[in-house]
């Protein structure tokens, strides 16, 4: 054991990473077996998966990198069960595992790998598809890779999730929860990007409010639940009639936010079409704001007129996130109120 501590104390104190640390390891312990593969496995209970991570492969016999196997049909799962260690005879203990069937494994050696309080992390293995003479040493030393290895797999683990919770409580946090549509904070970075890529591209911004008349009315007569599906339909069917290109979010109660990059600008364009770009816009939306919106907590379904809509079309660089927003508002409630006098008349 003496040359095999010599390389562990010249590659332990080295590694930055669990790769840096597990892929010299995996080749002293395949050199020490003289197996063709040694592999390094993750294995996740609740999904009921094992994963091959790292690989070192010196024969015909590969172990893919990236493998994963049903947890149940795995010849480690039977190892550990039985408390064996290692087979130079695998179909003879274990010829019901079609994994290790299709992968041509005949001699087999594993290990498992804990967390400090004693969880199945995964294993660190050896095998090939030749019947190979247990060598000396090799229970011992199989305990001391996994024990080295144990605690960087559980940091790299915790790592993962936390980075995994992190960007899922990001996503929340830029989330409508009712809709899933980006809310107003996600909503105005998603501005200040567009005007970014629009100034890049010598292109014009459309920035569109959306305002759910009558909404208020929706959930006096229906109810809450029924005005919640309301609006997940108002938002399925104005993001359908949106380019994928284009942002639309939920700034907050009855209203939504649209954000759409316009044509290539010319030295020559006039206003008039930046208006007819908005005009457009806007004949679309109100469009795909109307129809009828099945509510089917109160099995019925409602007839809705349309939403009130205002576009404003704008130079990049020339406002802020906050500004453009009011400037579209602005252009929202002159709509409004134009369908209030047409409603009198």
């Amino acid at each position: 054991m003496d040359p095999i501590l010599s390389l562990l104390s010249d590659t332990v104190p080295k590694a930055r990473s669990l790769e840096e640390l597990t892929r010299p390891l995996l080749t002293i312990l395949s050199e020490v077996t003289g197996l063709e593969s040694a592999y390094l496995t993750t294995i996740d209970l609740n999904a009921g998966t094992q994963k091959v991570v790292f690989a070192c492969n010196t024969g015909d016999m590969q172990i893919p990198e990236g493998l994963e196997v049903p947890w149940g049909d795995t010849l480690c799962r039977r190892a550990l069960e039985e408390g064996r260690l290692y087979t130079s005879n695998v179909a003879e203990c274990w010829g019901d595992s079609d994994a290790a069937a299709a992968l041509g494994i005949k001699t087999y050696i594993t290990a498992p790998i804990r967390s400090q309080n004693g969880d199945l992390l995964g294993t660190v293995c050896a095998a090939s598809a030749q019947s190979v003479t247990r060598a000396p040493n090799v229970e011992p030393l199989l305990r001391l890779l996994s024990g080295l290895i144990s605690y960087s797999l559980e940091r790299e683990i915790l790592v993962d999730q936390l980075q995994k919770a992190n960007q899922e409580l990001t996503k929340l946090a830029l989330t409508d929860p009712l809709t899933g549509l980006p809310n107003r904070r996600a909503v105005l970075s998603d501005i200040s990007r567009m005007f970014d890529l629009a100034q890049r591209e010598n292109r014009f911004v459309l920035i569109g409010v959306i305002d759910l008349d009558g909404f208020k009315q929706i959930n006096d007569t229906y109810g809450h639940l029924a005005g919640d599906e309301f609006l997940q339909g108002m938002a399925n069917q104005l993001k359908q009639a949106l380019r994928s290109s284009d942002v639309i979010g939920r700034a907050g109660g009855d209203e939504f936010i649209v954000i759409a990059l316009g044509p290539s600008i010319s030295s020559s364009m006039p206003d008039s079409e930046m208006q007819h770009a908005a005009d457009l816009l806007q004949t679309r939306l109100t469009h795909a704001s109307s129809g009828r919106f099945k509510l089917s907590s109160v099995d019925s379904e409602l007839d809705y007129p349309g939403a009130s809509v205002g576009i404003a079309a704008m130079l990049p660089g020339t406002l802020s996130a906050d500004d453009a927003i009011r400037k579209a508002d602005h252009e929202m409630y002159k709509v409004k109120a134009q369908r209030k006098r047409n409603q009198l008349t």
